[in-house]
């Protein structure tokens, strides 16, 4: 628990009467007890934030007529500059509880796939590919992330046409999503001649690593479970008892049959073995389409005019188009120093994020019938 800020306000405040600091902060506001912070991801964060946001407008609701109650102009100066400050630092702590109240993505703490591919440009995107992967590796060093070397293609003098890398570590997604895209490279390339400027692409695409799909289990609710005589060789015994057993898998259409033994638990065992490889088959393949899918969403087509961000050498900046971001320290980004970068995209999806809620808070309010009408509602129409 939080105690309150003892400022020269709240020591005016106790002065009055107006406060008791012995008690706990979260009595000022009824609303706090209704917050249920444990069901929240950062509910310490949110609840520590929460507690000094209803101390300062406890605090502003008894100060505001400080600046004209005092005699002393000294003190009625302290007070109006301390009101002003606690204004300008309700306003930020507000804006910090309602980030930690937005949905959390779910994959931003797992490890990632980071896929690079030359794009339009022939060997000076190849090339790229490679100082890519060096500004991200040098990124992951600064995050003490680990980086695996999953696959790479050779193409062209000291360039790449594909390289796959698995990178582990804290937050790896949640700060490396943002990286998805088709990135553009404006540079001399050292065969030109007569040094023009040549525009070649990469893509990018940062892929969360997926979950590890277990054995399958299977509802007995969901199959249905035949047996019949076995056909073929295989003796008298095999050929005229039902021990071959056929089961169906209701929610797939899945059918799988055995028919090796002569016991039907046995072949009941095996046949449940093959459907649960069966299901756990298709489930990757379907993880695997979807993962597809998102790369094909991700990466575009890998031309020109779908860069997210532009790396230009002779003027020495980088360019995110997606929030108008430049800087002039490319040098400096090519070795790995990205976080300004990442943490302003980060922040600029938050914004977003608060804009659609604070929509949806207002179209579900402008929308919303009034007590009156919902009364209205409920009468019978007069015949």
């Amino acid at each position: 628990m939080t105690k309150p800020i003892v400022t020269f306000a709240a020591l005016k405040c106790v002065e009055l009467g107006l406060i008791d600091l012995d008690k706990p902060v979260h009595n000022f506001h009824s609303d706090l007890k209704d917050l249920d912070v444990g069901k929240l991801q950062d509910g310490k964060v949110i609840y520590e934030k929460a507690n000094k946001d209803i101390t300062l407008h406890h605090l502003l609701a008894h100060t505001s007529g400080f600046a004209y109650d005092f005699h002393d102009p000294l003190l009625a100066h302290l007070a109006l500059e301390e009101k002003i400050q606690n204004e300008k630092e309700l306003q930020k702590i507000e804006g910090e509880i309602m980030i930690q109240l937005l949905p959390k993505d779910k994959d931003d703490e797992r490890n990632s796939f980071v896929e690079l591919r030359a794009g339009a440009g022939g060997d000076e995107a190849a090339i790229f590919v490679g100082d890519l992967y060096r500004m991200y590796s040098r990124f992951s060093e600064r995050n003490n992330w680990k980086v695996e070397k999953v696959k790479e293609v050779i193409s062209g003098p000291g360039g790449f046409k594909e390289i796959i890398a698995k990178i582990s570590g804290k937050l790896v997604y949640k700060t490396l999503k943002f990286e998805s895209g088709v990135h553009r490279v404006q540079r001399v390339p050292e065969t030109e001649s007569q040094g023009r400027v040549h525009t070649s692409t990469c893509t990018v695409a940062v892929l969360p690593e997926a979950e590890e799909i277990d054995d399958v289990e299977i509802d007995k609710s969901e199959i249905r479970v035949d047996t019949f005589r076995a056909s073929g060789a295989g003796g008298q015994h095999v050929n005229k008892t039902d021990s071959a057993v056929r089961i169906t898998h209701l929610p797939s259409g899945l059918v799988v049959e055995c028919q090796d033994g002569r016991s039907q638990h046995k072949n009941k065992t095996k046949a449940l073995s093959l459907l649960s490889a069966k299901l756990k088959k298709e489930e990757e393949e379907n993880q695997q389409a979807e993962i597809a899918s998102e790369r094909k969403i991700l990466v575009g087509s890998g031309d020109r005019s779908e860069k997210i961000r532009t790396y230009n050498f002779p003027q020495g900046r980088v360019t995110d188009h997606r929030i108008k971001l430049t800087q002039h320290n490319l040098d400096q980004v090519m070795d790995g120093d990205i976080r300004s970068i990442s943490d302003a995209l980060i922040a600029e999806n938050q914004l977003e994020m608060l804009a659609q809620l604070e929509l949806d808070n207002n179209c579900l309010l402008y929308t919303s019938p009034s007590p009156r009408d919902r009364t209205r509602s409920r009468m019978p129409s007069s015949a």
